[in-house]
């Protein structure tokens, strides 16, 4: 069911701080900062050679972002969650809900970063992490 991994997310205390460790000490590539008000984050992503995957960085966008209340319990930041591709986003959801597994939100999927629709999986039911599915 599962495909590739799209990214893993580490939300970050200091944006231009964590931009500036992955682009100029560790010399790879990182998109310019983008906001996604509706998810309440800022996001760039880091790319590295050869690579698929990616990393995410997360930010605080606004006080009720569930990234300021993550940061809020793990203040120096860390991994927020691992994104999964998967070929239908509805049928995975579906599946997985028939398995017991909780799907966060409304339950419906919504446009992420990339401009596809995801899902959040609640991380109790995957040993502590936060699941991301993309459709692919």
């Amino acid at each position: 069911m599962l495909g590739r991994i799209n990214h893993v997310a580490l939300a970050v205390p200091d944006l231009e701080a964590a931009v500036a460790t992955y682009r100029d000490t560790l010399g790879v590539k990182v998109s310019e900062p983008k906001d996604l008000p509706k998810e309440g984050v800022t996001t760039v992503f880091v790319e590295f050679a050869g690579e698929t995957a990616h990393v995410e960085l997360l930010h605080p966008l606004g006080e009720n972002s569930p990234i300021a209340r993550f940061l809020e319990q793990n203040p120096h930041g860390g991994m927020h969650h691992v994104c999964y591709e998967v070929d239908d986003v509805i049928v995975a959801r579906d599946r997985l809900k028939g398995e017991g597994m909780r799907v966060l939100g409304d339950g419906e999927p919504r446009i992420g970063a990339h401009g596809k629709p995801i899902l959040f999986l609640h991380p109790k039911d995957f040993h502590g992490t936060l699941i991301e599915l993309q459709q692919a």
